[in-house]
Parts: C-alpha cells; structure tokens; sequence
C-alpha cells in the first residue's frame, strides 16, 4: 500500500540543501503540506540567504505539492516558535517534525573555542528542543504527531575533532528517549535517522570512491517512513547510507553481580573485569533497576 500524506502538515528545518532538501522533497511528492525551514547559512552557521528555501519551496510547488518558506533560526527560542507557527498561520495544523537543521564547527578538543562548542549544541541540540517544544501542545491537543531528530555516528561511535557535534547528537538519543514515554498516551511518535550522506558537510570528509553511492535522496525513505502513520515505534534509531538501513542499539554485557550485602572491592571488580567486558551474552540496555530486580530475585535476595 502506498505511502502518502494528504491532508498531514510537515515542518523540515534545514531543508534548503542536502538532506533535508530531499526530505522536505519527498514529504511535498507524497502529499504533505512542507514548511521548508531554512535560513541559508553556511556550514558553520554565518552568514543567511532566503533563496536557499525559496529555491525548494519553488521545487515542491513545480512538481504540484505546497509548500511555504521560513527563514528562521532554530537555535533561538522565540524564532524557532515562529517556524511553527508558520505551519499554523499558513496550513492550520502541524503532523510532522523533522529536525534535522545543523552546523559544523570542527576542530581537535583540545584547540576548540568554547564558542564553537556552544554553537554546536545550540543548533543540533537546543534547536531541535525548541522546536519540538513548540509543536508539543498542538500534537498532544490533536492526540497526533510524528518527530524525528538527527543523530549521528559521531555520537554513538565518535569521530575526531567533532566533539561538539558528537555531544549534541547523543544528547538528542537521550532526549528521544525520554520524550517517547512523555508522548505515547498522546499518538505522538519520536524516532532519530542517523545518516551518511554526500551534503555540504560532508564532501571534503568522505573518501572519493564511496561519494557517488551516497546520495542523500536514499536515506530520506527512512524519514518519511517515520513521519507516516504506518510508524507505531518511539524511541528508535535507523542508521541509513546509500541505500542501507539498520536499526541501532546500546547493548550491555552479562555482567557480574556480587553480593550487595557484603563488601565490593576495587580488587574484585579487577578480577571481574573479564566478565564485565564479555559481550557475547549481551542483551538490549535496559534501565538498570529492572535488571537489579531479576538479578537479586535469582540471589533470593528479594522475595
């Protein structure tokens, strides 16, 4: 059955170019009513050109969609409001979030301005809070909604020089997750795409050979799919690059569990270590008081 979002309202940030480009695309061709966010800076955030949205909500109209434009900043509060109000001023509801606008700042820990680092985080991570705190009463009123957030493999695996990015896009794992049991009586859905794409961010970084595989039109299948009513998971992470697509976990280890009641020493979690870092029984992480429960029960700790 195929896919469609007549009638749904969906906001991209970042949509002028490369990955959110497509997204918006995509939403605009299934139907979707698109506000195309983006206020047409460079990699690092300077500078701003309306153009750059303009451009695509021309795209979207071409090929019979609608589509408006905002030029608006994500990273600051009052401003992000103004990108969803757009979605109400212009097409009276709101269905869809997608965060996905960012910036680069690059450089080793050790030479990075904490201006930099700050920047960072307050587009990837506080722009996506900002404008996920404005949709968050219309989708509970509606008792609908569907948000995706950006993560990356330079979180949850890391990436040298990118500590900022990487610390903002774990932040946001974190946030989804939280944000999944908040949402779940209301219909409203939270996932995160982590992507590997050819974009302005990207192609001084990725190694020539693999460039021409790593369209970014192949990743956003998986962001529509998850702004669809066909998506009844939260919480979840889809890795997605040229044309592949995996579900990512934390997992944890066996472990050990040593008697509460008694003394824990420095030496016995040495001696233990082995076991502790053993993943081959590993099991989906899970929140550490349900596995204490069972643990203790099976010590006939608890009754």
């Amino acid at each position: 059955m195929t896919i469609r979002f007549d009638d749904r309202v969906a906001i991209v940030t970042g949509s002028g170019a490369g990955l959110g480009r497509q997204h918006a695309l995509l939403l605009g061709r299934r139907g979707a009513k698109v506000v195309v966010n983006d206020p047409g800076g460079s990699v690092n955030g300077i500078g701003g050109e309306h153009a750059v949205a303009d451009r695509v909500v021309e795209e979207i109209k071409a090929e019979g969609g609608q589509a408006v434009a905002s030029y608006a900043s994500v990273a600051d509060m009052k401003s992000a409001q103004s990108i969803i109000d757009t979605a109400i001023n212009a097409f009276g509801r709101l269905d869809i979030l997608v965060n996905n606008a960012g910036i680069l700042r690059d450089k080793a820990f050790n030479n990075m301005d904490m201006e930099d680092f700050e920047a960072v985080m307050q587009v990837h991570l506080m722009g996506s809070v900002y404008c996920t705190k404005a949709a968050w009463p219309i989708m509970r009123e509606q008792k609908y909604g569907r948000v995706i957030v950006t993560t990356s493999g330079s979180g949850t695996v890391g990436n040298f020089g990118q500590s900022n990015y990487g610390a903002a896009k774990m932040a946001l794992n974190g946030f989804i997750n939280v944000m999944r049991t908040e949402g779940a009586k209301y219909n409203i859905m939270l996932n995160a795409i982590s992507p590997s794409a050819r974009t302005r961010m990207t192609e001084e970084i990725l190694p020539e050979w693999v460039l021409e595989f790593m369209r970014p039109e192949l990743v956003s299948p998986a962001v529509a799919w998850m702004a669809s009513e066909k998506c009844t998971v939260s919480g979840e992470i889809i890795s997605a690059t040229a044309g592949s697509f995996s579900r990512v976990k934390y997992i944890q280890s066996e472990g050990v569990q040593f008697d509460p009641e008694q003394p824990v020493t420095i030496e016995m979690f040495e001696d233990a270590l082995d076991k502790i870092m053993d993943l081959s029984h590993s099991q989906p992480h899970a929140m550490s008081l349900q596995r204490l429960e069972t643990r203790l029960r099976a010590m006939g700790k608890l009754k």
